[in-house]
């Protein structure tokens, strides 16, 4: 690992007046630390952020709001959050193993960097580790690529899975920066690779994620996540699938369905919500809307499966949404 600089400021002001001169923001470390062990990051200043008053859970009318330092433990076992959004709870459960649950913040979680195996390989191309050097992945070894979302530079997966459920849910994010605060739905977060896969996000290099904002959903829907993966212990999804399901008089009135480990980016499928709303839930009405799920696709060499295997999650987690099995 490098020498770096560690500040250790008190207030968001002064935090983001870090991050301004130069600094990169730091929490759990869960990701960033091991990438500075491997020299895949290399950064000169580190801004500590672990003594700033984010880390609250709380109901606000309907909505839940979560504050980006929250520890993914401490969210999923929040009584509220397992309340009113078990598909967050859910979703962060699969995420990670207990030890980095423990560590890990919420906003480090959205934020955090491919797990594609050529990023940490400093011998080969990786665009997003350096511009303008290739993918090596494309032509490499790449079952657990996306097929949706990519480009000639990049195909790595979003690997959080508690982005997908977000995305589901309509979440939004406020974000702090010198230029005051915004907020947007937690979906715009999250850039395509395009061109540029080395700009992974939407935030500016300063911003600070203060906040994520859960919107209610009727008490009567049902939400599950799904993941699958190479074995059952802590691992990265090969397909996963958030649902948030409302059946009334046996006919879907509301539907949330995103999908993970297939996408460049937390993958919002709104052509199969469109193809369910209105109709009886069952297994064929699931398959047929499933199929409309890989329209653009675009497999390499050792993912095709997951042209078949993402249908077929799809439908499982929307049976399971409806406690059809």
């Amino acid at each position: 690992m490098l020498p770096f600089i560690l500040e250790k400021p008190r207030s968001t002001e002064d935090a983001i007046a870090a991050a301004a001169a130069g600094g990169r923001y730091i929490a759990g470390g869960t990701t960033l630390v091991d990438l500075m062990r491997e020299e895949v990051e290399r950064p000169e200043r580190l801004v500590d952020i672990n003594a700033l008053p984010l880390g609250g859970i709380r109901v606000e009318g309907e909505d839940l709001v979560i504050g980006a330092l929250a520890r993914m433990a401490d969210v999923a076992a929040d009584p509220n959050v397992q309340r009113l959004q078990p598909l967050i709870a859910e979703s962060l459960i699969e995420g990670a193993s207990p030890q980095l649950r423990n560590m890990a913040s919420m906003g480090g979680n959205l934020l955090q960097r491919v797990r594609c195996p050529y990023f940490r390989m400093l011998d080969v191309g990786c665009n997003k580790r350096m511009p303008g050097s290739g993918c090596a992945a494309i032509d490499g070894l790449n079952a657990g690529h996306a097929i949706l979302g990519t480009s000639d530079h990049c195909v790595a997966t979003h690997p959080s899975d508690v982005a997908v459920a977000l995305v589901a849910l309509d979440a939004t994010m406020r974000v702090r920066g010198p230029q005051g605060e915004r907020s947007f739905p937690v979906e715009e977060l999250f850039r395509l690779p395009g061109d540029t896969p080395q700009i992974e996000h939407t935030l500016l290099p300063d911003e600070l994620i203060m906040e994520l904002r859960v919107p209610g959903r009727p008490r009567s829907s049902r939400a599950r996540y799904l993941k699958v993966r190479d074995r059952a212990s802590y691992e990265f999804a090969l397909v996963s699938a958030a649902v948030d399901l409302l059946v009334e008089d046996d006919v879907i009135r509301e539907i949330r369905l995103a999908v993970g480990g297939v996408g460049t980016r937390p993958w919002r499928l709104r052509d199969c919500e469109a193809a369910l709303l209105g109709k009886r839930p069952g297994r064929q009405a699931f398959e047929d809307a499933a199929q409309l799920a890989t329209q653009g696709a675009r497999p390499l060499h050792h993912n095709h499966f997951k042209l078949e295997l993402l249908p077929r999650t799809i439908v499982l987690a929307l049976e399971m949404a409806g406690e059809i099995v």
